[in-house]
């Protein structure tokens, strides 16, 4: 009974040929389907890394042709950049590419990683721990770099969109004024005082641009209540379209004419505001400018601010001045 036991379990002897046989084959063919696994993965790996490479290029020559032409509408006629020279339109194409790049990297760090955890599947290798090794690696970098990762996302989408670059005055709620770089990550502006500020990215919630389409230049004329509001108002819409007819407001100034209007009226003065549209960042000289000639142009007519004495005869106004 036992060697008949014995006998029917040990193999026979074709059995042990098949299964030598069968060992034989795998060692042979198991390097050979590694092989081809391995070939066929890098070879899908490249061809997806090609078309998002393509894809990635043309989205971002797709951004930066939007991006140059909506700076160029942003000037009069589109006929000059307008926001600085040559110099800043390069500086802003490069930082497109830039972004692009890092994109390529780590898209193509995405692509050849599941390559190899599908190959290895495929290879019938346990990619279990790999897989749960790679959750626990990206909940930590999830949580311990967050901010990063905010900060730089949000960086990308605000270089890609174009809403503000180089040489633009801006408001972010932190800081006020002049853009002097844009990265991935943070953002340097210097304000009026000369002060560097460094913004996160991440954490500018709204963007208040100064530099992009049009600015109004606005110059608020008090006159006494006792004056002409239509001849005052005359006077000034003159000394206005004279004074950007000149050569030297002419390309800052928008085709719309000036207007002027009542802005307020108390129990002594009428306040007449008058505006223009100019060019980004272009309203500060051209108020300034328009402000003095109105002044010096209400003085020769005799139209008397609050509180000065009316007069119709220059010279008697004059008179009224105190000299400085």
């Amino acid at each position: 009974m036992l060697a008949s036991g014995t006998s029917s379990a040990s193999p026979t002897p074709s059995e042990s040929a098949s299964s030598l046989a069968q060992q034989t084959a795998n060692a042979i063919t198991w390097p050979l389907k590694a092989i081809l696994f391995i070939g066929l993965g890098v070879l899908a790996a490249m061809l997806l890394r090609w078309i998002v490479h393509r894809l990635i290029d043309r989205s971002v020559r797709t951004f930066t042709d939007n991006a140059l032409s909506r700076r160029l509408a942003r000037t009069k006629a589109g006929t000059t950049i307008g926001i600085a020279d040559e110099a800043t339109v390069e500086r802003m194409r490069q930082r497109t590419l830039t972004v692009g790049s890092l994109l390529k990297s780590v898209s193509t760090f995405i692509i050849f990683s599941v390559a190899v955890v599908v190959v290895l599947a495929m290879l019938g290798l346990n990619v279990a721990p790999i897989l749960a090794s790679a959750g626990v690696v990206g909940i930590a970098v999830g949580f311990g770099a967050q901010s990063l990762i905010k900060d730089f996302l949000t960086g990308v989408f605000m270089i890609m969109e174009d809403q503000y670059g180089v040489g633009d005055v801006i408001d972010t709620g932190q800081a006020i004024g002049t853009v002097e770089d844009v990265g991935l990550r943070v953002t340097r502006i210097r304000d009026d005082q000369g002060v560097i500020w460094y913004v996160p990215n991440g954490s500018i919630t709204r963007v208040g641009n100064r530099s992009h389409g049009w600015a109004v230049a606005i110059v608020d004329v008090p006159i006494g209540l006792q004056e002409d509001i239509e001849r005052a108002t005359r006077v000034i819409q003159e000394t206005a379209e004279s004074t950007i007819a000149e050569a030297e407001f002419a390309d800052r100034v928008l085709d719309d004419p000036p207007t002027v209007h009542v802005e307020s009226i108390s129990a002594f003065s009428v306040l007449l505001r008058l505006t223009i549209r100019t060019q980004p960042q272009a309203n500060r000289p051209v108020a300034q400018a328009v402000r003095a000639r109105v002044l010096d142009a209400l003085a020769k007519a005799g139209i008397a601010s609050p509180g000065q004495v009316r007069s119709r005869d220059p010279e008697a106004f004059d008179e009224q001045i105190p000299a400085t």
